[in-house]
């Protein structure tokens, strides 16, 4: 049986693009499967790669078999994390009408910013994120590059003014890390709080 949306807590958008940070990605879908959200998942071909390189995961191309793939993973209910194909125009995260209120794209590569910049929707990723702008939802973006060219400046300020948040994949070392997974938790646990989302993987500021 087709799980309903009145199943999850909420639905979100999450895009994986082809910048470096592939552990944030993972780990953010892995709280969001835990928090009981649905996700609609969005993978460029890039992703794919970088996917392979920094985290070790072979993801299938294929939407249908993406989201078995990290249904498996992550261990999500049926239907609970859903993929699309860059043309699938007709998936509900191109539409004003039913797309998902919130989106967050993780790692952010600085073309898609450009894209999303210039509203050029030439992707159901950026497609996605134009409408979020445009219907007022919350998007955020984790940009992952170093250093800022003043383009990619112009560019952030930019989606910032749109209301965008801007959350550069940087973790803090206040909480004395002790691996790699501590730095990233940090970073994916400042993208649940500003997504509202009840998180246990760092206490707020003053209650460590």
């Amino acid at each position: 049986m087709s799980q309903t949306i009145t199943e999850f807590n909420g639905e979100i958008s999450l895009a994986l693009t082809g910048a470096s940070g592939m552990p944030y990605a993972v780990n953010l879908l892995k709280a969001l499967v835990e928090a009981n959200y649905k996700i609609h998942l969005l993978i460029s071909s890039a992703a794919l790669v970088v996917l392979k390189t920094e985290s070790n995961l072979n993801v299938p191309a294929k939407p249908e078999s993406a989201a078995k793939f990290f249904t498996q993973l992550t261990n999500a209910k049926a239907e609970q994390i859903q993929c699309y194909g860059k043309d699938e125009w007709f998936s509900p995260v191109a539409s004003g009408s039913s797309a998902p209120k919130k989106m967050v794209i993780c790692p952010a590569s600085m073309g898609t910013v450009s894209a999303i910049v210039t509203g050029a929707s030439d992707n159901l990723i950026e497609r996605a994120a134009d409408v979020i702008i445009k219907e007022k939802g919350q998007l955020i973006i984790l940009p992952r590059e170093m250093p800022f060219s003043a383009i990619h400046l112009d560019n952030l300020a930019k989606l910032a003014h749109l209301g965008v948040t801007v959350m550069p994949a940087s973790p803090g070392f206040y909480h004395q890390p002790q691996n790699i997974d501590d730095l990233v938790n940090f970073v994916v646990a400042r993208i649940l709080d500003h997504l509202n989302i009840k998180q246990t993987l760092m206490s707020p500021w003053g209650y460590q």
